[in-house]
């Protein structure tokens, strides 16, 4: 194939060093397609439009949910960071998407945009070396922005990509990354931030109960972990919205078998009940989380009386009359980042896995 009619597939997460990588390679004329992945715990596919007119990248989404949560689920081979983030792993699943997609947009190599020891879980050389074999990219792969600090591939060696024209990065410093975007015209510098919920704490103890207590947990469990507050009582969860948006979103995550709580007589909260074989709610428990959603109410609590919430789901409906209630003081309990972290570490032992301990 001619340079002029060669394709590359570029990782591409919005972040600098991905819009540097993808534009080092577009600069040499060649034609790049950005492989944005999605999942409940990262992706911005509402910005790929905004990010093409910017960057002047083509820009697709590719949800890799189902591939993810398996993998949370089957625990990732190569360890966890400091929180959930399974970061060696994901980089060998989205290589191995990329790979397979090859063909399908006419690609002979991929591009990441990876720093040489700028994270010391995923970015440590005999990491990258391990991340390229397991993926099945080691004659496919590019790493533009430390190419020069890397051994030559089989895509420079090829002409297809010119190494003298690539960078030399290294560590965690950004002011080589600055002085390219300059060069390249590029204006308008994404600000240094993480882009994945399981590095964060937050995110990861409302995960946590969902991997540990849901029977085959799918992506909509984890989109629904990220909306409103969570609550469990034993086996039982009970997500509460926040404002209106969080409502909304609960209600059309909403699963045939599962109950929705909504105030029948005034504003307020709308509350998610998770149901799933085996593992129904009594009629306390329905009440008692009617009494938690009720909580949230302001306009509840300033009555300080009984008030109706309805209950749908299931092909069933009803109305139960309760008193709002702390959902503490009645056993709903919101998820704890210390017992993730009892238990991570417990799980890790068990599997022999080392834990690492980086941000």
């Amino acid at each position: 194939m001619s340079p002029s009619s060669f394709h590359a597939l570029a990782l591409f997460s919005g972040g600098l060093d991905s819009v540097l990588a993808a534009r080092l390679v577009l600069a040499q004329g060649r034609r790049v397609t950005g492989l944005h992945f999605v999942s409940p715990f990262f992706g911005k596919p509402q910005l790929l439009p905004a990010w093409q007119e910017m960057y002047g990248l083509d820009l697709v989404p590719v949800d890799v949910s189902d591939a993810y949560v398996r993998l949370l689920l089957d625990g990732p081979a190569h360890g966890y960071g400091k929180n959930l983030n399974p970061c060696v792993d994901c980089k060998i699943l989205m290589l191995a998407r990329a790979r397979q997609l090859l063909a399908e947009y006419g690609a002979q190599c991929i591009v990441s945009g990876e720093v040489l020891g700028q994270r010391p879980m995923s970015q440590r050389r005999d990491a990258l070396d391990i991340i390229s074999r397991e993926a099945g990219v080691r004659d496919l792969l590019v790493r533009p922005l430390c190419a020069q600090k890397l051994a030559p591939t089989p895509v420079e060696e090829a002409g297809i990509l010119d190494r003298a024209r690539l960078r030399d990065f290294w560590g965690r410093g950004r002011s080589g990354q600055l002085t390219l975007a300059r060069e390249l015209g590029i204006t308008s510098i994404p600000t240094p931030a993480g882009g994945c919920l399981l590095a964060e704490k937050e995110s990861v103890r409302r995960y946590w109960p969902v991997l540990r207590r849901v029977p085959a947990p799918s992506p909509v469990d984890f989109h629904i972990a990220n909306a409103g507050r969570q609550f469990w009582n034993g086996q039982h969860w009970l997500a509460i919205g926040r404002n209106r948006e969080a409502n909304e979103r609960l209600e059309a995550l909403a699963g045939p078998q599962d109950l929705v709580f909504t105030l029948r007589d005034m504003p307020g909260p709308l509350g998610l009940g998770r149901q799933w074989p085996g593992l129904r709610w009594t009629a306390e428990t329905v009440r008692t989380a009617a009494a938690a959603v009720l909580s949230f109410s302001s306009k509840v609590k300033e009555l300080r009386k009984e008030a109706a919430v309805v209950v749908c789901g299931a092909g069933h409906q009803e109305t139960v009359i309760a008193m709002p209630q702390p959902p503490e003081s009645i056993g709903w309990l919101d998820p704890s980042f210390a017992v993730f972290l009892e238990e991570k570490r417990a799980l890790c032992k068990t599997a022999g896995q080392v834990l690492d301990d980086f941000g």
